[in-house]
């Protein structure tokens, strides 16, 4: 038997962002755009579909993302960006409150409800 996440409570919306690559996590830069995280920024989605100057972002529902560092526990965790499109532990430095249901180590994804 194998379990699914996709698409459930999946919530997108368009913004403005240019230079951004699928599946990234992403930040509100104001202006309805948005754009790539910096290591330890907290971050509102993640871009599904870039083109041009404008990104399709999950902004909720669950999502599978690569991680760095070590892999996240199940349960509700502190992510935050890490800088190379994808999250990590967010540790002393806040980050956002995500509920961890899936880590693959061998291939470095975390699945969290956004």
């Amino acid at each position: 038997m194998s379990v699914s996440f996709e698409g459930i409570g999946q919530v997108c919306a368009t913004f403005l962002g240019a230079g951004l690559t699928e599946g990234c996590v992403v930040k509100a830069a104001g202006g309805g755009a948005v754009e790539a995280c910096g290591d330890g920024d907290s971050f509102c989605g993640a871009a599904l579909c870039c083109k041009e100057d404008a990104c399709t972002v999950q902004v909720r529902g669950f999502v599978t993302l690569g991680y760095t560092g070590d892999a996240p526990e199940a349960g509700t965790v502190s992510l935050c960006a890490d800088g190379q499109g994808g999250v990590r532990a967010a540790g002393e430095s806040g980050g956002r409150a995500c509920l961890v249901v899936d880590a693959d180590a061998a291939a470095q994804t975390v699945t969290i409800l956004l």
